[in-house]
């Protein structure tokens, strides 16, 4: 990295053609943004879950053609990866701090401040999810929307806690070993897709297998920490202002939290997709099932889907499998009430 410079660009020959990603000097040290679209659009910001990054946790749901079409149409994306959890990192120094979840979120802004951007929509799963709802809370005025993903807002409860703290150790003292890795997948996927001793493993847990071998077991183990001593952030929900789209998978560990953090925010902004037979990254497993309620969604900021491209019929969501409530004009303004789909398994 040049002296004179906080960023610098890598052409990115992956993923979306004329990505680039930018290493971004903040105050709570480097991190990665992978920069896809027309900078003059309006923005999204991503933010990926536990020891993912924006291809291991978002390409799911991105190169899904229809997806791809209404996202990109609409807005610049700007995928934040955790500190050290982007493709090719390297190991963070150890004499450098652990950063806490307020300074990962003071971390977005500053990132917002580098790229000139104002008011973003947000997308975050699991652990992005909460990072984004936390510096929504502190910067009300810069976002416009929020799309979670199987999304936390308590501390840990007691078992989690344990949980996060044997993974924790694990990490420290074994890297990303195969229990490790066994107790990332169960997090992301519902069992169905994980297999079993007569059922292999789907293509997708085998690719997010191989994509945690690539993680910096001590970049991991910093977020984990940060995560493992979050604060509750249940009472100011009701602060936050922006409408909110809100799916999780029904077979997901933090099912309970996501309804949870529902019926804390305003019922008037806020709508839930609870998906079928789906773990904690839906943008993964179910990507399909997100695609019509994000489109409704954002029909109420007037985003529309290029005209000439149509609904896939390959979506396990069609019209007759959404609530009437979101289909309301009232849901296509300033209101969402909770709802619930079941798209079938079937594709």
């Amino acid at each position: 990295m040049a002296d004179s410079s906080d960023s610098v660009s890598v052409d990115m020959d992956t993923y979306y053609p004329r990505g680039k990603e930018h290493i971004v000097k903040t105050s709570y040290g480097l991190v990665s943004v992978a920069v896809y679209g027309d900078p003059d659009k309006p923005a999204l910001v991503t933010y990926p879950d536990l020891a993912l990054n924006f291809v291991s946790c978002f390409q799911g749901l991105l190169y899904c053609e229809d997806a791809y079409s209404l996202l990109l149409h609409n807005f610049c994306i700007y995928h934040i990866s955790p500190p050290g959890h982007e493709l090719g990192a390297a190991r963070i120094a150890s004499n450098i701090p652990v950063l806490s979840t307020d300074d990962l979120a003071d971390q977005v802004a500053e990132v917002l401040n580098f790229f000139g951007l104002g008011a973003v929509m947000c997308m975050g799963v699991t652990a992005g999810a909460y990072i984004l709802t936390l510096f929504a809370l502190k910067y009300k005025h810069r976002v416009i929307g929020m799309i979670l993903v199987s999304p936390l807002c308590q501390s840990p409860s007691w078992a989690e806690w344990l949980y996060n703290k044997v993974m924790s150790n694990l990490l420290y003292y074994y890297g990303m070993c195969g229990v490790v890795k066994e107790l990332l997948l169960k997090r992301y996927f519902s069992k169905d897709l994980r297999g079993c001793a007569q059922v292999p493993e789907s293509d997708i847990v085998q690719t997010c297998r191989r994509s945690l071998d690539e993680r910096q077991s001590s970049n991991v183990w910093r977020f984990l920490e940060a995560l493992n001593g979050r604060p509750d952030t249940t009472e100011e929900l009701r602060k936050l202002q922006c409408r909110t789209l809100i799916f999780v998978g029904e077979d997901s560990p933090f099912h309970s939290e996501a309804i949870h953090l529902t019926s804390h925010l305003d019922r008037r902004l806020t709508a839930l997709v609870e998906v079928q037979a789906c773990g904690s990254v839906v943008t993964e497993e179910q990507p399909l099932a997100m695609l019509i309620p994000i489109e409704y969604f954002l029909m109420g900021y007037g985003l529309y889907r290029p005209p000439k491209l149509s609904i896939s019929p390959r979506s396990p969501l069609t019209l007759s499998c959404i609530s009437p409530e979101l289909l309301s004009p009232e849901s296509m303004g300033l209101k969402l009430k909770p709802i619930k789909t079941r798209p079938s398994l079937q594709v």
